[in-house]
């Protein structure tokens, strides 16, 4: 099947292709054969050596919804939503692995904890589109790295584990305009890496971010994602986050 660009196109592309974050939901429930149904694809995602270096939580308890709100700066979809799914990294297989071979993780190094959460991060996307072929959206929680102590401490996590990030689904009541994306030229290289296409891709994209949250009535400074990438993060968020990972087994020096 051809689009009208004259691309190919499928029923994934266009899932993908009309992704957008929703954030209120229908009381539609969501059912356990819905969720059995995404993680049953989900879990089919790749996993680097075949290690399975990861966990997933559901979480539908209103109580429990409620508690990882908190942490994650009080976003109300995270309560609103019928299901919260939290996708952690997870080594205690592994290390189980290695003491039945007479070794142990105490010299836990930078690969393990970028497979782990590499394993997690694929296993989360592939569980997004999966939902959304369903009709079922979301909106990805990355603030579950706020304080990652306690989101371990709620959701139960022994050492080894943490929550990489956390997702909402539910059936949407909205359909936010989608936020534009930056042009395409400065984002996919061909045999080479391009440098001036990269940045060449920053300018254009102020620009269409702007245009985007004026035309949603959402004040924006004029060098739209310049600003808000220097406001965000040169002061170095969850600058604390490291020393907490280390703490749970997670060496990412």
């Amino acid at each position: 099947m051809t689009s009208k660009t004259g691309l190919p196109e499928s029923e994934t592309i266009n899932v993908l292709r009309n992704r957008r974050s929703i954030r209120k939901y229908a009381p539609t429930p969501v059912s356990d054969a819905h969720v059995d149904a995404i993680l049953s694809g989900a879990l089919r995602a790749p996993t680097s050596s075949n290690l399975h270096a990861y966990s997933v939580i559901v979480v539908r308890d209103p109580e429990t919804k409620s508690q990882l709100a908190v942490p994650c700066g009080n976003q109300k979809h995270i309560v609103d939503c019928p299901v919260f799914i939290a996708f952690c990294a997870d080594l205690t297989r592994i290390e189980s692995a290695f003491e039945r071979n007479g070794h142990n993780m105490e010299n836990n190094n930078l690969e393990l904890g970028l497979v782990a959460s590499i394993d997690a991060s694929l296993v989360g996307m592939a569980a997004y589109v999966s939902a959304e072929s369903l009709g079922i959206h979301g909106v990805m929680i990355g603030a579950v790295r706020n304080k990652p102590e306690d989101i371990a401490g709620i959701l139960g996590l022994p050492d080894r584990v943490y929550a990489v990030f956390g997702m909402c689904l539910g059936f949407p009541t909205e359909t936010p305009k989608q936020k534009p994306r930056m042009p395409v030229t400065g984002i996919v290289h061909h045999e080479r890496y391009n440098a001036d296409a990269a940045l060449g891709a920053i300018d254009p994209y102020d620009v269409d971010l702007k245009s985007h949250y004026d035309s949603i009535g959402k004040e924006s400074h004029p060098n739209s994602w310049t600003h808000e990438v220097d406001a965000k993060f040169s002061p170095r968020p969850r600058d604390g986050l490291r020393a907490a990972l280390k703490d749970r087994g997670f060496d990412f020096t």
